[in-house]
């Protein structure tokens, strides 16, 4: 009988993978043997193109601890903390041999963030939100609804960008069943969008505004990701950048209609009149988001349903990632997918895609359209077809 090997998973975008990525993977390594990574594909959630595609930061994912990397399709990639969450957990739960799922926060403490996801599925959040000032927008509701049933101190998590997320991930382990543990690790260096123009450690969006700027940010960035950012540039590679897509993007928004925006993932309550106004009169991209964003719809949000019109994503999208794509591995990997018992299929090559049809396969031909739109992002734009052609990639140390 096979020892049973400690497995955990890690949900991200590593974009671009920093100092605190590092340090996530090197503490879950300490603890387990196997590190599964359940990777955002090309577009993430703050509505644009990662900076490097998806295999190149799966490269990065294995050079940095990774055993494993799952690709999280782009209906839960690109969308809010919620969704996002669900499908993450969705797919590290049905591979069948992770234990813990292990995420960054800004506390060290699981326990208040327990507590939360605990209350905002209770039937007593939908009774507390009812006495909050329905004016106010839903994330102050949602804060000041908790703090009715868990108290001010613990509800004020919910301020805190990777607290909020790391409260997803609980929900949806506490909604698809069970199945996991959780561990958090805190957050290191700068804040979520507050950049630190001396600290050795920089967030994700300051390291992407300091390498789009040029800027020499030796030292403060992992090695492996300033070896392969400055390969990948020379090749024409990176950045990706969404401003090669806005012209496009524009096009498609002003060829919708009212019916199209409705149909659009996250539209409810009338918005879809507003993203029809704003479509026909904008003349940028920023004018878009700055004609539609309100208190009650955040930047991020709007920015994601430019990119999903563009990208043809709608709500007709399955609850939860239909299979397993496997995106890289290691010689351990290869041994966790010996030992998975996994709840969905497993899939890499676009043969194992055209065997299940279905909703499989029109995910996966969804994908690989975004994936060609993407291309058109980069400095030197690549041609159709990458993921059909792109095998596992395979590190051996």
């Amino acid at each position: 009988m096979q020892e049973k090997m400690k497995i955990c998973a890690v949900i991200c975008e590593l974009n671009p993978l920093h100092s605190g990525h590092q340090a996530l993977f090197t503490y879950a390594k300490e603890g387990f043997p196997g590190l599964v990574c359940v990777l955002s594909g090309n577009f993430v959630q703050r509505g644009e193109p990662a900076l490097l595609d998806k295999w190149a930061r799966t490269r990065l994912a294995l050079e940095s601890g990774a055993d494993l990397v799952l690709e999280l399709p782009l209906p839960w990639a690109m969308a809010g903390a919620e969704r996002f969450a669900a499908g993450g957990v969705a797919l590290a739960r049905a591979l069948g041999c992770v234990d813990t799922l292990v995420f960054g926060s800004e506390g060290a403490d699981i326990r208040p963030l327990w507590q939360l996801a605990e209350a905002l599925l209770s039937p007593g959040f939908s009774r507390a939100l009812g006495q909050v000032d329905s004016t106010l927008p839903f994330a102050q509701r949602r804060q000041r609804a908790a703090a009715l049933l868990v108290g001010e101190e613990t509800a004020a998590l919910l301020e805190k960008p990777n607290c909020i997320l790391g409260v997803e991930y609980l929900k949806a382990m506490l909604s698809q069943g069970g199945g996991l543990e959780a561990e958090t690790f805190p957050r290191m260096g700068a804040g979520h969008d507050v950049p630190d123009e001396q600290g050795p450690l920089l967030s994700a969006s300051h390291a992407r505004a300091l390498l789009r700027q040029g800027a020499d940010v030796t030292g403060r960035l992992p090695q492996a990701t300033l070896s392969l950012w400055e390969e990948q540039g020379a090749q024409g590679k990176c950045p990706a950048s969404l401003e090669r897509l806005e012209v496009a993007v524009l096009c498609t928004l002003r060829s919708l209609s009212i019916e199209d925006f409705a149909r659009l993932p996250d539209v409810s309550e009338g918005l879809e009149n507003r993203l029809y106004r704003a479509a026909r009169q904008a003349g940028s991209l920023e004018e878009f988001y700055s004609l539609v964003k309100s208190k009650r719809y955040s930047h991020a949000r709007v920015r994601r349903l430019a990119l999903s019109a563009f990208l043809g994503l709608n709500k007709e999208q399955p609850a939860l990632p239909p299979y397993l794509r496997v995106l890289g591995m290691t010689p351990t990997g290869q041994e966790i997918l010996k030992r998975a018992k996994p709840a969905l299929p497993l899939a890499a090559r676009p043969g194992d895609f055209q065997k299940l049809g279905g909703e499989a396969l029109a995910l996966f031909e969804q994908e690989a359209r975004a994936d060609d739109l993407y291309a058109l992002s980069l400095p030197t734009p690549a041609p159709c077809g990458r993921d059909y052609t792109q095998g596992i990639l395979k590190l051996r140390f």
